[in-house]
């Protein structure tokens, strides 16, 4: 569940860039219908694997500082997650302020955030 919802996180600003950059109604369209698809699929899997995570930190219990640090990096990963609903809606609104450059820097945020979750969890540092 959580390398789909990544998936997801990867793709879906991709199809930003795409939309900030497209000039043809037509295709502009079909882009939103794209991102509308992939947000709905990708929140529903992202509830999926908060519920097991959720499920997996009650059975093993508290494990240490390196698991409050995780879930906050989790928490800002939902966040992220809701921003980019904020930002579709935008698109279908036609209310973007930002350029093809912004969404390209945003598209790298869940990816510091998935280095960070997964050395806390491999390492387990603290």
């Amino acid at each position: 569940m959580v390398v789909s919802w990544f998936a997801g996180l990867f793709y879906l600003p991709r199809i930003f860039v795409n939309l900030a950059q497209e000039n043809n109604q037509i295709a502009y369209e079909r882009l939103l219908l794209m991102a509308s698809k992939l947000y709905r699929f990708m929140t529903i899997i992202a509830l999926f694997a908060l519920a097991f995570g959720l499920a997996l930190y009650f059975e093993m219990g508290k494990q240490g500082t390196w698991m409050h640090a995780k879930l906050f990096f989790v928490f800002l990963l939902c966040g992220y997650h809701h921003s980019c609903k904020k930002i579709l809606y935008n698109f279908a609104s036609n209310n973007n302020k930002h350029s093809h450059v912004f969404y390209r820097w945003y598209n790298e945020i869940p990816v510091i955030l998935l280095l960070i979750i997964t050395y806390l969890v491999v390492l387990k540092p603290f």
